[in-house]
């Protein structure tokens, strides 16, 4: 027996009974399709959709490689131009992400409301760039890689729907984290401050002009204490002096310490909060197929729920 599916998080099913249509019918059935994945249709649309998001995406990286790139010189002027395939393929997605587009905003309950979310930009986003290159040229084709963006919508494909309900957990645990999180850094923060300054004043100020010092300005030497503190260390400026070296041993010792606070923070956030109890108890109107053990209606349709 297949274990139930999570139930997403309450943040999650607002924005779903917000646009999903009142009434039962055709919008109400794309819907479904479109934006859920709870049936076999919905599975195969985003799948159809994942395919060609990652097409779209290699046919622009395609498009940058010279191999395939096709100088000609007309009246001395040169141009280039593309393969045929590479113009119809992309044509056809862009042709295909369109309907999609409009398939979604006539589908949702407030159609200016999802057509100025952030997904709604982002889908508007995707098509643009092929319809600027049309009228302007070249210099808006390689904006069409922000489809790939859109490959954040499909992870709730091929049963990770649990992702995306965590996802919201996680956003949520790291919101009522944030006064933690503020404090931590503001504390990272003067460290950054602090080191850079002693730094600007030990290898440059007190040395004089008879050092050749990296650290040339106070926010120079505030840069090099950011990447010193995490632990990424670029080589680009480095101390000369024993106290440099000195504090730059220390700061690297205190980087290690500050990774692991803010992780500290949403962990016991997230381990703070009981699971609620679900049971396989599927909604006789729309079939969304788990709900709490105490729910009387629908999370999705607001229908009664048989207990018996």
């Amino acid at each position: 027996m297949s274990a139930p599916k999570a139930k997403p998080a309450p943040k999650t099913l607002n924005r779903r009974l917000v646009q999903r249509p009142e009434l039962p019918g055709v919008r109400q059935r794309m819907y479904d399709i479109i934006f859920e994945a709870d049936d076999d249709a919905g599975r195969w649309f985003d799948i159809g959709l994942l395919v060609a998001i990652v097409a779209s995406i290699v046919l622009v990286s395609i498009e940058t490689l010279p191999e395939y790139q096709i100088e000609t010189t007309i009246d001395g002027v040169s141009n280039v131009s593309l393969p045929t395939w590479l113009v119809a393929g992309e044509w056809f997605l862009t042709i295909l992400f369109t309907i999609e587009y409009v398939a979604r905003l006539s589908c949702v309950r407030h159609p200016l409301k999802y057509a100025f979310s952030f997904w709604g930009i982002v889908d508007l986003l995707s098509i643009m760039p092929s319809y600027a290159t049309a009228l302007t040229g070249e210099s808006a084709r390689s904006f069409v890689i922000l489809r790939s963006v859109r490959l954040l919508r499909v992870f709730r494909v091929l049963k990770l729907w649990r992702m995306m309900s965590q996802a919201d957990e996680l956003a949520d645990a790291v919101w009522n984290s944030r006064d933690k999180i503020v404090v931590f850094l503001a504390v990272v923060l003067v460290a950054v401050t602090i080191s850079g300054t002693l730094m600007y004043h030990i290898e440059t100020v007190m040395l004089g002009d008879s050092h050749d010092s990296d650290f040339t300005s106070i926010p120079q030497a505030m840069y090099w204490a950011i990447v010193t503190m995490t632990t990424v260390g670029y080589g680009d400026i480095v101390p000369h002096t024993t106290i440099g070296k000195v504090i730059s041993a220390g700061l690297i010792l205190l980087g290690y310490s500050l990774i692991i606070v803010p992780t500290g923070f949403v962990s016991a956030e997230l381990s703070g909060r009981a699971p609620e109890p679900r049971e396989q108890h599927p909604c006789p109107q729309c079939g969304a197929p788990t709900h709490r053990s105490d729910a009387m209606y629908c999370y999705r349709c607001g229908t009664h729920l048989d207990q018996s």
